[in-house]
């Protein structure tokens, strides 16, 4: 008669298929090498595991209380950042990233583990949540799963999952609300509190200038207004900052290439009818062989799908190397771009590279193993666009909203949201700067930057748009003098209106 696991393997097991390619995936951006990243991640999770099962259990006594415990990935990828600081303390730093170092050791690390009302807004707002409701929230957010398996992951109905989703975004905004109040804040930060929540609510709502002062100034005013505000595409960033703290960004465009190449891009039959996926599998083999099987089986794998490029064509994944190492809720962002790993055969970032964003001598950042596009003239469309089926300068109808998701001293966070009437099949948008701003990262577009003009071009995964429908992109940018809004908004050389 074959050994059944016990109920600590089967749970061990569990955790291992949800979470250990999340942990893998952030150990490798906090590392300078795969096998040290996966020294780090096996640590990780050995720790992480048994958190879980500490809240568990604390959580069945009933002695735990709402927002006792994170979801499993967050918890998970907080015993990284957790046996990363633990490294740096036992002399073993030189191991970690040299720029995690520093972070490390700057004020920002200690906020993620020191007293509660000082620690992140959209950390204490995601432990404030059910956890069912967080869980929700981080899958779908975060690590960018689709929602009929965000669904069928957490037991929920597939007809009203994307209800449910609107309803946690909610949750979660008055969560951080109620957090920014609890913070201790300044006469000015206070005086702001109810301003801030009302601008963040619509959209529409322009923000007045001496509110815009303050959020340039105040660090955590700043990272509320990220998290109170639902529209723009900003959501993703500010739980990942909040949260993983160092490398956020970085962490949510692996995660969402790792969803396109699992669930389906170019990986026939990855996800069945039945609801077995991947993941499932990595279930199966984890009962069948023991954990430790699994995992050696299975870390190569999950590395190696972190480390494709966006569209997985030969000459990206040919060249592997890093993405950008910068956090995203970080207000010293330095446009300094990540590093490439030092494994044998991977090309230096001179040459080749991931989806990190390479600052050129111009200040532009670029996308090594893609082609630059060169820059577009106001007005004109290429042929390429004409052959495949984009909308030209002729037929385009396109609305776009700019929204100013944060902004510090030296630096801000945007969004980009563009609608379109008419189907697209590719698209590039393109607008000018009135104030010298300089555009040092994008996620889910390609950037160029000629001078003040700045031209955003597909990624490999959301060229397609329907029509009536949205494309949206985010970016990361420094300012000097004046930050005001953009424009010349094109959207494959056709003007579009803003607002």
């Amino acid at each position: 008669m074959p050994d059944l696991p016990t109920p600590q393997d089967a749970t061990e097991a569990a955790l291992f298929s949800e979470g250990w390619d999340a942990v893998l995936s952030y150990a490798d951006l906090c590392t300078s090498g795969s096998a040290t990243a996966h020294q780090l991640a096996t640590e990780a999770f050995a720790l992480g595991v048994r958190e879980v099962r500490a809240a568990e259990r604390t959580h069945v006594r009933g002695a735990g209380r709402r927002g006792a415990r994170l979801p499993t990935i967050p918890a998970l990828l907080t015993a990284v950042r957790d046996t990363a600081v633990g490294w740096e303390a036992d002399g073993n730093g030189h191991k970690l990233d040299p720029e995690l170092r520093l972070w490390l050791n700057s004020g920002q690390a200690a906020r993620c583990s020191g007293p509660p009302l000082e620690r992140p807004i959209a950390l204490r707002g995601l432990r404030d949540m059910q956890e069912a409701d967080a869980s929700l929230l981080w899958l779908a957010e975060v690590e960018a799963l689709p929602l009929p398996v965000v669904a069928r992951r957490l037991g929920l109905d597939p007809a009203t999952v994307g209800d449910e989703l609107d309803q946690v975004r909610t949750l979660f905004r008055d969560r951080c609300h109620r957090a920014h109040l609890d913070t201790p804040l300044d006469t000015q930060c206070r005086s702001y509190a109810r301003l801030l929540d009302a601008v963040t609510r619509s959209p529409a709502a322009d923000t007045p200038g001496d509110l815009s002062r303050h959020l340039a100034t105040c660090v955590r005013c700043a990272e509320a207004a990220a998290c109170l505000r639902l529209h723009g595409g900003g959501l993703p960033a500010a739980l990942a900052g909040g949260v993983v703290g160092w490398g956020g960004l970085a962490y949510l465009e692996r995660r969402r290439r790792a969803a396109e190449v699992r669930l389906g891009a170019g990986r026939p039959g990855a996800e069945t009818d039945s609801g077995d996926t991947e993941d499932g599998g990595g279930r199966n083999r984890a009962l069948r062989g023991g954990l430790f099987v699994a995992v050696v089986l299975l870390s190569a794998l999950a590395l190696g799908v972190s480390m494709m490029p966006f569209g997985g064509s030969g000459d990206d994944t040919a060249a592997a190397g890093r993405d950008d190492r910068q956090p995203v809720a970080d207000p010293s962002v330095s446009r300094t771009a990540g590093h490439v790993a030092d494994r044998p055969g991977t090309p230096s970032s001179s040459t080749a590279g991931g989806p990190s964003a390479t600052p050129s001598p111009s200040g532009t950042a670029t996308h090594p193993g893609r082609t630059r596009p060169d820059p577009e003239p106001q007005g004109s469309t290429s042929t390429a666009e004409q052959q495949s089926g984009a909308a030209g300068p002729a037929d385009a109808s396109c609305r776009v909203a700019y929204d100013v998701v944060s902004q510090w001293t030296t630096g801000f966070q945007a969004a980009v949201t563009v609608t379109t009437d008419r189907p697209l099949t590719d698209w590039r948008v393109s607008w000018s700067f009135h104030d010298g701003q300089q555009v040092g990262q994008m996620w889910d577009a390609t950037v160029h930057q000629d001078g003040a003009r700045v031209t955003a071009t597909a990624a490999d995964y959301n060229r397609t748009v329907a029509a009536h429908g949205t494309l949206s992109f985010g970016f990361l940018a420094t300012w000097q003098d004046a930050n005001r809004a953009p424009y010349g908004f094109t959207l494959n050389g056709a003007s579009c209106a803003v607002g």
